[in-house]
């Protein structure tokens, strides 16, 4: 396995700044923010697309620092209602598996999207509930009128600047947000949609990460190490839906954390251990979005945690069987 950090929280440092300072904690994977909500402050697909030389010295930055980009990430939603924010995305999209084939990279990240309720809403609509029967044609909508067709579209662009892996994070608030969702959208346009799996919009929802593990199997396409704590005194009086902001830490029923601050060594050494089992043995990247610990502490915390339950090695000939 490979230890990389998505370096967005990184992002009032120059890029070089990051290398030096990643590599010095031997890190030398990293994944870029190329647009959406996590911003392109590392890498700008748009001017490094118009510019030959800007291009060339970004390959020569990354080779000068032994450093390997195991993703590009554009989170967005691409099928939102506003035609104005849609495009915003869609063009954050189309620059990064442009920039992605450039520098022959196979993976993007980012999310499903979601649709409003019908052609003439103006904001997103995420339905959480079969009932009233409304939210039953909601997500015929949605899906049979918007994604589904969205993406049958998409993956084939994709697949022809050489991403054959397009790895969208099961997150709530979008149409694909768990094993279920994801599987069902994979399932209608191709293996070319994978899962981002990242165990803190899971946790919160109830899931057993080994068994999202087992049940993806080789539809896992990249790993966000991210963890949450669920608060057991505000979750027992209100439940797991919350919609009070991140920083009302101590009223929300459950907030982000560094990973080892929400579960422990036995919970991420098993999903370490259920990755393997099903064939990942790649990249797990870690996320900072920790609201209780400063950038750096999170994430050099999280580098520190994980090295001691990342499997680094390649399996060998069991010996003793």
């Amino acid at each position: 396995m490979k230890l990389s950090v998505l370096t967005v929280l990184l992002g009032d440092r120059p890029l070089e700044e990051v290398l030096k300072y990643l590599t010095a904690m031997d890190v030398h994977t990293i994944e870029l923010g190329t647009g959406g909500y996590p911003g392109n402050a590392h890498c700008k697909p748009a001017e490094l697309l118009a510019d030959a030389g800007k291009l060339k010295a970004f390959k020569q930055l990354i080779k000068d620092y032994e450093i390997e980009i195991c993703a590009l990430s554009t989170h967005g939603n691409y099928v939102h209602p506003n035609p104005d924010i849609a495009a915003k995305f869609q063009s954050d999209l189309d620059n990064t598996l442009k920039l992605a084939g450039e520098l022959g990279i196979d993976r993007v990240v980012g999310f499903s999207g979601c649709p409003g309720g019908g052609p003439k809403d103006e904001y997103p609509n995420w339905v959480t509930c079969p009932w009233p029967d409304d939210f039953q044609e909601i997500l015929d909508y949605q899906w049979n009128q918007v994604l589904i067709p969205y993406w049958n579209k998409m993956c084939p662009i994709a697949q022809s600047y050489g991403v054959n892996r397009i790895a969208l994070e099961m997150h709530p608030g979008f149409c694909v947000y768990n094993v279920e969702s994801l599987l069902k959208l994979r399932e209608a346009v191709g293996p070319v949609i994978g899962a981002n799996l990242d165990p803190s919009h899971l946790f919160w929802q109830g899931v057993n990460i080994p068994a999202a593990i087992r049940k993806l199997g080789d539809a896992i396409y990249f790993f966000h190490a991210k963890d949450t704590k669920v608060d057991e005194i505000n979750t027992g009086v209100n439940g797991v839906l919350d919609t009070k902001h991140y920083a009302d830490e101590i009223n929300r029923s459950w907030i982000f954390r560094s990973v080892g601050y929400g579960h422990d060594y036995q919970t991420w050494k098993d999903i370490v251990s259920n990755l393997r089992m099903v064939g990942y043995d790649d990249v797990m990247s870690i996320e900072h979005e920790d609201s209780l610990l400063s950038p750096t502490e999170g994430l050099e915390k999280a580098v520190s945690f994980l090295k001691e339950v990342m499997a680094f090695q390649g399996t060998t000939e069991m010996f003793w069987a």
